[in-house]
């Protein structure tokens, strides 16, 4: 060979080498222009061969699936041995998925690390809290501690990030999966010690704050603080859960750091948690990410609106923005004792109440059968042979509709004028010490959800540190633990003309998980010109639930009951306890005070559903708030979303029986291109309604 084509040749070898990276997308169409809605479905090309990847991306661009979310527990198919990287495969699936129009959203591997690695470096495997080193063979067995598991992940992230951060055809990124593993082995016991001390800077300070002269508990060393999660000093409860939260923020942040120099700014990076899940606080795990994602998953059953509501409407509240329903049950799931599907409908009807509550996505967890695994029996679009499962057809047209709304929804998100105010630090408290067993946090939630929702229809969840000026109502149930800071929040809120409504258990902690001094609710006491006197866990028997009675009308306080007491000339007694225990007999069980041009209440009883919708139409009423579409017949949900001059409205029927809405104007029904004043919606029916 002539030494002048050996040089180039040289030369050309040596800049494919260099720009390898490259070579995934250079040949690829630019990328499509975005939906406004994303469909998807979590696919793992991995796990198949490739001659049957065309088939399977064909039948998704069928049903106008747009996105599919691949790799994240693909890390032995990227590295099957240590420096071993193979990425061909994942090259050639997101330029197959390009050729049918299927955007990519890549997840970081780290939820399931290889054998190889966990054999070698056994320092990366996590403790459970029975002392039990975890092993191979599951997922999420790393250590979310261990500097070197957080060396490996930083690393093939990295490698991952300079190689698919500015192909076109990925959209996003996803950290790990559902994280929520911890460890409680020697290194994590370590660093909690480490961050107990740095939080409280003396052991005088912190036997102080946690009162461990109580059963001799003082700690005069810092390696003397042990791991505890449910029976034990309650500041130490709440510290290990903090600690849980920061580490959870660190552990993605170690990901974080590399992905976001070497990616376009159009591809975002999220993470999935799961709604209800209280593992950690999400206000703090999730404040370094573009995006909030969950997934969303009923079970066994059906879909409860108002619970699965208030999960989308945290999740909104993360980042205060819309989210992505990152998975979601394609009819039914596999790790329920009894897996039943959802009804024929209903799995397009959750998809609408998803977009209505703030979703810009909802992708199904999966797309085809795996042939083996843990979750074979779970649901899936196409069965194991490659061909349509019955609920194809019902996923296809919600394609087509998220197709057809997707332009009036474009912009669009919900805006409300009540919130609810959400802690973690107060859902942990009421667990680790619930003093009636029924006295269950999240069901406390969704008994002053579901009325606000009914009445509002659009409802905020938010942290008690969030702004709050823009809401006409904030309602605070079971807020048990109150930092200083949230205290000044809400106390500013009230002074500012806002009306703020405390449930039972309010402020009964202070930030160290210790009671109020002044009792409850603490440095709220003298702008509500009351407090509560004692809490009493009320037996289910019929003769041991008290009585209420008062403006809201009669009912009784079941679980729990507060004994309040007022201060100040100007409280007003809205409802009073009747005869049944000597001890709360003719008190007060839910008192309001106005200050200035703002309003402060305290309900201490555990209501009835119907008085509770009775109490919050009066707080609607006292504080200005109205119906963000007009009255709908039981069972219909009503979603507001407006932005961009827009005013849309999503219907959906979960009534058992067909339903007639009559609209508050003429509007353009998109789904079926008409103008109407009334719609019929069967069971599940959906409508899209845009308001002039």
């Amino acid at each position: 060979m002539p030494t002048h084509r050996r040089t180039l040749l040289t030369l050309a070898l040596a800049t494919a080498t260099t720009f390898a990276p490259f070579a995934a997308f250079a040949q690829q169409p630019p990328a499509d222009t975005p939906p406004a809605l994303y469909l998807g479905a979590a696919w793992y090309p991995e796990q198949w061969p490739e001659s049957r990847w065309d088939a399977d991306l064909a039948l998704m661009e069928k049903a106008h699936i747009r996105f599919a979310r691949i790799a994240e527990f693909a890390w032995s198919s990227m590295e099957p041995t240590e420096g071993n990287y193979q990425w061909d495969w994942l090259d050639h699936a997101i330029a197959a998925a390009a050729r049918h129009h299927i955007a990519i959203v890549l997840g970081t591997p780290s939820a399931t690390p290889p054998a190889w690695l966990t054999q070698k470096y056994p320092e990366t495997l996590r403790f459970e809290s029975d002392g039990r080193q975890d092993q191979h063979g599951n997922r999420q067995q790393g250590s979310f501690v261990s500097p070197k598991y957080r060396e490996l992940c930083r690393d093939i992230a990295e490698r991952m990030a300079k190689r698919y951060g500015h192909n076109p055809n990925v959209i996003g990124w996803q950290l790990d999966n559902e994280i929520s593993a911890e460890d409680y082995g020697p290194a994590a016991k370590a660093a909690f010690q480490q961050w107990v001390k740095e939080h409280y800077k003396t052991l005088d300070n912190l036997n102080a704050r946690w009162t461990t002269a109580y059963w001799s508990e003082s700690y005069t060393d810092w390696s003397q603080i042990p791991i505890q999660e449910s029976y034990g000093n309650p500041g130490l409860l709440l510290s290990w859960k903090r600690f849980v939260s920061d580490t959870w923020r660190a552990y993605n942040k170690n990901q974080i750091d590399v992905l976001r120099p070497n990616i376009d700014k159009r591809q975002w990076i999220t993470t999935n948690t799961m709604g209800w899940f209280d593992g950690y606080d999400h206000y703090t795990v999730e404040q370094d990410l573009d995006l909030a994602a969950w997934d969303d998953y009923v079970g066994r059953g059906h879909l409860d609106p108002y619970s699965n509501g208030f999960a989308h409407d945290l999740t909104r509240g993360f980042l205060r923005k819309n989210f992505w329903v990152m998975e979601t049950q394609p009819g039914f799931v596999n790790w329920n004792a009894d897996n039943t599907a959802l009804d024929k409908g209903e799995v397009r009807a959750m998809a609408w109440h998803d977009i209505g509550h703030g979703a810009d996505a909802v992708e199904y967890w999966q797309w085809r059968s795996a042939m083996n695994g843990q979750e074979e029996l779970h649901g899936t679009l196409v069965g194991s042979d490659g061909t349509p499962v019955p609920l194809y057809s019902e996923v296809a047209q919600l394609g087509q509709e998220f197709a057809k709304a997707g332009p009036a929804l474009a912009g669009t998100s919900p805006h409300s004028q009540v919130a609810i105010l959400h802690s973690y630090d107060s859902r942990w408290a009421i667990n680790w010490q619930r003093h009636n067993q029924a006295f269950d946090p999240k069901a406390q939630l969704v008994s002053y959800y579901k009325p606000l929702r009914q009445i509002a229809q659009s409802v905020d969840v938010v942290a008690d540190t969030a702004p709050l000026s823009s809401y006409k109502l904030v309602v605070a149930p079971g807020l048990a633990v109150l930092s200083d800071e949230a205290a000044k929040n809400l106390i500013d809120y009230v002074k500012n003309g806002g009306h703020l409504v405390l449930g039972q258990r309010a402020a009964m902690k202070d930030d160290d998980n210790s009671l109020q001094a002044k009792r409850a609710p603490g440095p709220l006491i003298d702008l509500l010109g009351g407090r509560v006197e004692q809490w009493y866990a009320i037996d289910d028997k019929p003769s041991e639930i008290p009585p209420v009675e008062g403006k809201w009308g009669t009912t009784t306080s079941k679980i729990w009951a507060e004994q309040l007491s007022t201060s100040a000339p100007d409280t007003e007694v809205l409802m009073r306890y009747g005869k049944s225990n000597s001890w709360l007999d003719g008190q007060p069980a839910a008192i309001t005070r106005k200050v200035g041009k703002g309003r402060i209440t305290y309900i201490g009883a555990w209501m009835d559903d119907a008085t509770l919708l009775t109490a919050t139409k009066w707080m609607a009423e006292t504080s200005g708030v109205t119906a963000a579409f007009g009255p709908v017949p039981d069972g219909v949900d009503v979603y507001p979303r407006e932005g961009n001059g827009k005013k849309v409205f999503i219907l959906v029927n979960f009534a058992p029986s067909s339903q007639t809405v009559t609209l508050p104007s003429s509007m353009h029904s998109i789904l079926d291109d008409k103008q109407v004043t009334t719609v019929s919606l069967g069971q599940y029916g959906v409508a899209i309604l845009e308001a002039k």
